[in-house]
């Protein structure tokens, strides 16, 4: 049986976008896929992103990287909870990204939040991934 990562697939997709400099990555689309690139978008690591639809009805996301001169604002992205070693945290144990200059992602009982989000609202969940 395979296991396919597809949020491991997409902060690769980012983290390799950004450090050759693409302008625009493209991907398949997920309703996970498009709550994190809201996340990014909200806190300035992604320009924008769209979701458009190819002729054959298949939906994919197209994401503006944004940059600072010529180097990528995302600076580094990390894949914490994985497919063979998941990682929960209550909203107290929740821990913070190079001493809060970064954010974490989760997946909670009440949708897609970050770190600070899920500590305020006191819900804990599935730590997807660290951004700084």
């Amino acid at each position: 049986m395979a296991i396919h990562d597809t949020i491991g697939d997409f902060i690769t997709t980012l983290r390799n976008g950004s450090m050759a400099t693409k302008p625009v990555v493209s991907l398949r689309h997920s309703k996970l896929r498009e709550s994190i690139s809201s996340i990014l978008k909200r806190h300035g690591y992604l320009f924008d992103y769209t979701v458009n639809e190819r002729s054959n009805g298949i939906k994919y996301l197209e994401i503006k990287l944004k940059f600072k001169g010529d180097q990528p604002v995302i600076a580094g992205i990390r894949r914490e909870s994985k497919p063979g070693c998941r990682r929960y945290y209550q909203y107290q144990e929740i821990p913070p990204v190079l001493g809060g200059l970064g954010i974490s992602i989760l997946t909670t009982s009440r949708g897609i939040l970050t770190g600070n989000e899920a500590r305020k609202q006191k819900v804990g969940g599935e730590l997807l991934c660290s951004v700084w």
